[in-house]
């Protein structure tokens, strides 16, 4: 057989390390070319991994939790093709084509190309580091031949190596430190920071359930009894569910991956950029009259339409009556940079923090296209799966604060661009109307906040305010958009 081993590629955007957060495969199982075996978080997204060979898992080379340079050896393949097996200690550099075996074509991994340069690799925590082994027959215990013939139902740690020449025995003390447990339950227990050493299994074969996981944190919570490892980090969406005051007195949340790269960005925003905000109330009554038209209309019947698709129409055609809104400052050459087109971002709340996908070229869609890309933006973003190059390359965004029932706020521009939109809360509410003759009467409107940040080393306070009050004509009256379009 021929043993390849897979390095963690360069996934790009300047990012070195990521975090294994899933195994979707497990020693023994078969892969083909191309199948997602790992999920990774990375400091910008969630990512899946393709293999790039056909084959037999050997072994799995790092475990959840882990966070690893990229480089580093992650999973080992019996291609089966026969041959010597490929030394794990010497890992091929990231993007370097591995040679393929005698008679057999090169797999190319999708999604990942050739790149240059090395990356130094460090060792994995908590294990052995892989090592050169002699030919199979001499290389694997008794026990390890028995556990590679027999079937396997449920995911399993792989059985313990023996380094020394001893000669083979007929069984292996079990390995002490790495209690068994599927990967998601690892997940569960390293979200609610639990030690997986300290949770007393149920399942069989001693693995550890998510019942236990889960009885075991109520439990500690309840009794206070928790281990130093129980009082550790407990992320906020899974602290919500131990009732407040139950457990220890702090929590300590670790900053890392995308809540990490999303603090420092806005953080270099606020102290770089002089931040300016404007507001404006508006009637929007109009716009959610053109919602309701819309959404009855053939053409959308399959895409989700809402005032925020109004919107991000009505921020193209302001971009374009007042381009230097769409700029940004480039402090090495001293230049304002004036881009011709439209990458609208739009800010979006996830479990793992908040990211701003944009959507290329929006400028030249029509409505229909801008909410389909809208609504794939979003669904990617919630469930983790939006790439860095979609992160990348926005020149204007929108948060729409208004879907949690605030009115406005004063958000920090994104960073590389010179301004950014808050969609307040449309609300109900008394509105001055005046009629034809000039008659003022009060009536019931649909009524809404809009607010502009702004840096005010490119944009002065009438570029500012002209832009505001153009994209506040149009959500008024979306009609007007006939007319500037």
């Amino acid at each position: 057989m021929a043993i390849k081993t897979f390095n963690l590629p360069d996934p790009g955007e300047g990012l070195v390390e990521a975090e294994i957060v899933e195994w979707k495969v497990k020693p023994g199982d078969t892969v083909k070319v191309n199948d997602m075996v790992l999920e990774i978080e990375t400091a910008k997204s969630l990512v899946e991994l393709p293999i790039p060979w056909a084959g037999t898992v050997k072994d799995l080379l790092v475990e959840v939790g882990q966070t690893i340079d990229v480089g580093t050896p992650i999973i080992s393949i019996d291609d089966g093709l026969g041959g010597d097996e490929a030394p794990a200690a010497a890992p091929s550099i990231p993007g370097e084509k591995a040679a393929p075996a005698e008679g057999a074509s090169e797999a190319i991994l999708v999604g990942y190309g050739a790149k240059a340069g090395a990356t130094a690799r460090r060792a994995r925590k908590g294990s052995v580091a892989p090592v050169a082994v002699a030919p199979v027959a001499a290389a694997r215990t008794e026990t390890e031949q028995v556990a590679a013939a027999a079937p396997v139902a449920e995911p399993v740690v792989p059985a313990a190596r023996v380094e020394s020449p001893a000669p083979a025995v007929p069984a292996v003390a079990p390995a002490i430190g790495r209690p068994k447990a599927k990967p998601p339950v690892r997940k569960l227990a390293k979200d609610l920071g639990i030690d997986l050493a300290s949770v007393t299994p149920t399942g069989a074969d001693g693995i550890i359930t998510r019942d236990d996981v889960t009885n075991h944190a109520s439990g500690a919570s309840v009794n206070g009894v928790a281990t130093q490892a129980d009082s550790a980090a407990v992320p906020a969406a899974t602290a919500c569910r131990m009732p407040f005051g139950a457990g220890e007195r702090e929590e300590r949340t670790p900053i890392k991956g995308v809540r990490k790269m999303t603090a420092q960005a806005m953080v270099g925003s606020a102290f770089t950029a002089p931040h300016v905000t404007e507001w404006i109330t508006i009637d929007v009554t109009k716009t959610m009259e053109l919602v309701d038209r819309l959404k009855g209309s053939r053409e959308f019947k399959d895409v989700k339409v809402t005032p925020l698709l109004v919107l991000a129409r009505a921020l193209v055609l302001a971009i374009k009556r007042n381009p230097g809104m769409n700029a940004t400052w480039d402090e090495a050459n001293q230049e304002i940079v004036q881009k011709n087109y439209v990458n609208l971002g739009i800010a979006a709340a996830t479990p793992r923090g908040l990211i701003v996908p944009n959507i290329k070229d929006a400028h030249a869609m029509t409505m229909l296209e801008l909410a389909q890309a809208i609504g794939q933006l979003t669904a990617t973003a919630r469930e983790g799966r939006t790439q860095p190059a979609e992160m990348s390359g926005g020149t204007m965004t929108i948060t729409n604060v208004g879907v949690f029932g605030v009115d406005s706020g004063t958000p920090i521009i994104n960073p590389g661009e010179s301004a950014i939109v808050c969609f307040g809360a449309i609300r109900k509410q008394p509105w001055v109307i005046t009629d034809a003759d000039g008659n003022d009467e009060i009536a019931i409107r649909h009524v809404t906040q809009l607010a502009v940040s702004f840096d005010h080393r490119l944009i002065d306070g009438e570029l500012g305010s002209r832009f505001l009050s153009d994209l506040a004509a149009i959500m008024a009256d979306p009609a007007q958009a006939l007319v500037w379009g």
